[in-house]
């Protein structure tokens, strides 16, 4: 067979993943689970189009042991699928009661019309974390978030407190149909706050587009150049992100400015900016 010429750092820039997941030595190991997931997380978010095939063979072109049918049960543990990046970490409780999507054809134009919320996958040394942020759509500023190291529902509803208690309540909020949204706790605090609610579409991850953006560029620009040694290092680290990104991350479909500056906009009425 004929060996290849292109280098690995070049394969990686062409499969648009960070080296420090996949630069290995090239000799057709297995990897350990989290290993492999870890290199499924940022292929996935690099490609969010590709199927469990395809990122097999990513993975084997990186001289990597990644059978389909493995890729693919990991996937399913991890919730993805083609077309969208979208962790399981939100499962629907069907007890649990739904409520209709309230943005489709809706023009957002100020801030606190929407708010939205998500759950996403921190990797660390021995297994996963779970971030949840709450944002608003107009401005991109991320109003509260919390860190865990469990699903349970309660890490959603302190930062939906914390929200509440900072910046008064949004005219809609927006999140998937996860038991960790649909409980009582957290559609009641909702409702008695006087707050629409609006939840995705099932299987439509891109209902909730501006958060999983942000997945996406919170992953590239943070948490993939990093290994957090610990749950206490990753909420110093992520909170310094988050910081420099309300305060200082301009952005083009802001005007080139900060989330910061644009959420500001809602004690003057002058919502030009996005």
């Amino acid at each position: 067979m004929e060996q290849t010429s292109v280098s690995i750092v070049r394969q990686c820039e062409m499969l648009g993943v960070n080296r420090s997941t996949l630069y290995r030595k090239r000799t057709g190991r297995s990897l350990e689970p989290l290993e492999l997931m870890a290199a499924i997380d940022e292929l996935y978010t690099a490609h969010p189009t590709k199927g469990a095939r395809r990122i097999s063979k990513d993975l084997q072109d990186l001289g990597l042991k990644a059978g389909r049918k493995r890729v693919g049960r990991l996937m399913k543990l991890m919730g993805l699928v083609a077309i969208c990046p979208r962790p399981d970490t939100s499962r629907p409780a069907k007890s649990n009661e739904k409520y209709p999507y309230l943005l489709r054809g809706l023009t957002i134009s100020r801030p606190d019309q929407v708010w939205a919320s998500d759950i996403t996958y921190v990797r660390m040394p021995r297994g996963w974390s779970y971030l949840t942020v709450i944002m608003d759509w107009y401005s991109r500023k991320v109003l509260s978030w919390r860190l865990s190291n469990t699903l349970d529902p309660r890490f959603c509803l302190e930062a939906l407190e914390e929200a509440l208690e900072k910046y008064g309540c949004p005219e809609i909020f927006n999140t998937d149909q996860g038991s960790q949204y649909t409980g009582s706790e957290f559609t009641g605090l909702l409702k008695a706050s006087g707050i629409r609610i609006s939840m995705d579409g099932k299987g439509r991850a891109l209902d909730n587009v501006m958060v999983e953006r942000f997945w996406r560029t919170l992953k590239y620009e943070e948490v993939y150049l990093k290994s957090y040694r610990d749950m206490v290092e990753a909420r110093i680290e992520l909170g310094r992100y988050l910081e420099w990104y309300n305060g200082e991350r301009k952005h083009s479909s802001l005007g080139y400015k900060t989330p910061d500056a644009v959420y500001s906009t809602r004690k003057t009425g002058n919502h030009e900016a996005a």
